[in-house]
């Protein structure tokens, strides 16, 4: 931490405005920890319990979200011997890796999971995307925000593409969406059937059949609308 006077009466203008642009940039490389929270990713879990209870954890930062059954916890951040803890008078949650309990005073959760699987999907929920879809051999996926971006990762995450997400081209008679999107070096096509899908790997059931056409190479898969 960097303590600092400055008196603006024995400083001109211009100095003044340089010594306090140094000592701030100072407090943000000298702070190492502060500025690494500020930059911590959030990350979703989808806990199972063997007792039969599912829950959804959203940890932003120093505050986790809980979305249980009926209500939803906003939890800050407590000290914790190992593995990450939050809690408030009522409500406790510790997390470590993909293992996490809960403990609400009336009821005690246990030796909880993490559904990766599912906490993909959830993440990709929470963060505000609208559709996702994703193929196999090579694997990849596409996130569309509407009104926003639209993020394509391919080869088996290899390779990343962003476009800005344009209206939609619907035709009601062939219940197809079709995007057409564009960046500086790529061009994508992105056709939305309505008519059911099965990931041809682990066989899950979608209700969308996606087609992609990136570049003119032709990339088939499944998808469903998140909100």
């Amino acid at each position: 931490m960097i303590t600092f006077m400055l008196s603006a009466t024995r400083l001109h203008p211009p100095l003044l405005v340089f010594c306090l642009l140094t000592v701030f940039g100072l407090l943000l490389t000298s702070t190492p920890g502060s500025a690494g929270k500020r930059r911590v990713q959030a990350h979703t879990l989808v806990l199972e319990c063997p007792d039969g209870y599912e829950f959804v954890a959203r940890i932003e930062g120093e505050t986790a979200w809980l979305f249980l059954p009926g209500e939803t916890l906003s939890l800050p951040h407590i000290p914790a011997a190992s593995g990450a803890k939050y809690g408030d008078a009522r409500t406790t949650f510790w997390s470590k890796g993909d293992e996490a309990s809960l403990d609400s005073g009336e009821q005690q959760h246990r030796d909880c999971r993490n559904n990766r699987a599912r906490a993909i999907w959830e993440h990709a929920k929470l963060s505000g995307v609208d559709f996702r879809a994703t193929g196999n051999e090579p694997g990849w996926y596409l996130e569309l925000s509407a009104g926003r971006k639209t993020v394509f990762v391919g080869d088996y995450g290899n390779t990343r593409y962003t476009f800005d997400t344009p209206p939609p081209l619907t035709g009601q008679t062939a219940r197809i969406t079709r995007y057409e999107l564009q960046n500086d070096e790529h061009r994508l096509i992105l056709l939305l059937e309505g008519r059911p899908c099965h990931d041809d790997m682990n066989g899950e059931a979608f209700e969308t059949t996606v087609k992609l056409v990136l570049d003119g190479r032709v990339l088939q898969g499944c998808g469903r609308a998140l909100h």
